[in-house]
């Protein structure tokens, strides 16, 4: 079995268009939720939201980018970052041995909802053949391999909010059996509509602290009310190690074991006691071949939702027992949003952030534990620690759970 390492990294993210950027305020604790003014909110039940500031992807691809929805030019904004940041040369490169795994929970929706209002106003024949091209979710996935030519295997997991873990999993088992050198893997979603809104807003899981933007995510928090929509991307470009070195590249971290479970529960709600996502965390240390007591670290899904952080805190609880409470645990979340598909690819750049610098990035917002939510989150100001084993945690609606192991490399 292939050893597997992270050699390049790249986000978009609302804290930020860049890895140096995002990782910055995530350890300064700073908040990128603020009013939503990329559509009319005012009849929405939440006006908040994770948006993406300063993004310019004409600028990076040209004309290209206008046959994009904006999905994929975030996942296509992320890629080039972290190949550039892997220092890939793809002309040197064969190209049937790079794969792409990058995927997404919703996928074009702005395109969808574009095409529909001209169907209803001017008719049919007005509606844009690149719709569907558009509008699907392997779509961020195939046009990375357009881009780059690259013709591996090229995958779009599509699980909700477990979509980047699942992704980078899959790639990480890809790499592992020895069927492809490198794949660039994580999630992307854009999904700041009043129609996405509207669907969160009317199934209550969406926070609608409107006056307080910046305290509106706020896990394992008494006082949570949901989670904040966000929208973003995180991209890996993962390599066997074998390969790594035979190019001298950087490495960031080692992934060393991946676990998925399924709830069998609820389309929405989480199983309260936390089963399955305690499941597919031991499958993920057993795939590491490491111990609990191993684990140092656990990056959090907490959306911020009631039953959400209170099932992650029974799972971590159920599997850990009394480690649990020397376990430090944060989220990112509470800083960045919900990014939904996007989530597992951006906290995957903070865990291998977090293990290479030994800083873990806060849980803000955290005023008032829950009574019930009682581990170690980190509260507000990020804290210095000797760490070598993470996790990720990342669960859908469906009842998807995925998770990752990375571990701090040394030679």
């Amino acid at each position: 079995m292939e050893r597997v390492v992270i050699t390049g990294m790249g986000v978009i993210t609302p804290l930020g268009n860049d890895v140096a950027t995002f990782w910055d305020a995530l350890v300064h604790g700073k908040s990128g939720i603020s009013m939503v003014d990329t559509f009319d909110a005012s009849r929405s039940k939440s006006k908040i939201g994770g948006v993406v500031r300063g993004f310019d992807p004409e600028s990076m691809f040209g004309r290209e980018v206008r046959r994009m929805d904006r999905f994929c030019q975030f996942a296509m904004a992320a890629t080039e970052e972290a190949v550039t940041d892997a220092k890939l040369d793809f002309n040197a490169e064969n190209l049937e041995r790079v794969g792409v795994y990058i995927g997404s929970g919703i996928g074009g929706i702005q395109t969808l909802l574009t095409n529909h209002e001209i169907l209803l106003q001017r008719g049919p024949n007005r509606v844009s053949p690149t719709m569907v091209p558009m509008m699907i979710p392997n779509m961020a996935a195939g046009q990375v391999s357009i881009h780059y030519g690259i013709k591996g295997p090229c995958l779009a997991p599509v699980a909700a909010c477990a979509t980047g873990n699942i992704a980078i999993g899959e790639a990480y088992r890809l790499l592992q059996y020895g069927k492809a050198d490198i794949v660039l893997a994580g999630g992307t979603e854009a999904v700041m509509t009043e129609l996405t809104y509207a669907g969160f807003g009317n199934s209550t899981v969406i926070s609608t602290r409107n006056a307080e933007p910046e305290l509106a995510s706020r896990p394992f928090d008494k006082d949570r009310d949901g989670f904040v929509a966000s929208e973003g991307a995180g991209v890996l470009a993962l390599e066997t190690l074998s390969h790594a070195r035979r190019r001298a590249a950087h490495i960031y971290a080692e992934v060393i074991g991946y676990g998925s479970s399924s709830d069998a529960f609820h389309m929405v709600a989480t199983e309260p006691d936390g089963i399955g996502a305690a499941q597919a965390m031991k499958a993920a240390i057993e795939d590491a071949q490491i111990e609990i007591q191993d684990v140092d670290y656990i990056n959090a899904h907490a959306t911020s939702t009631h039953l959400g952080d209170l099932s992650e805190t029974r799972a971590i609880k159920r599997l850990f027992g009394s480690h649990a409470y020397r376990l430090a645990v944060s989220a990112n979340k509470s800083m960045v949003g919900h990014t939904l598909g996007a989530a597992g690819g951006v906290e995957a750049v903070a865990l291998a952030k977090t293990l290479q610098d030994n800083v873990i990035p806060p849980t803000i917002n955290l005023d008032t534990p829950d009574a019930e939510c009682d581990l170690d989150y980190v509260p507000w100001k990020a804290r210095q620690a000797d760490l070598n084993i993470g996790l990720s945690n990342s669960f859908g609606f469906g009842g998807h759970n995925a998770v990752l192991v990375f571990k701090k490399w040394s030679n």
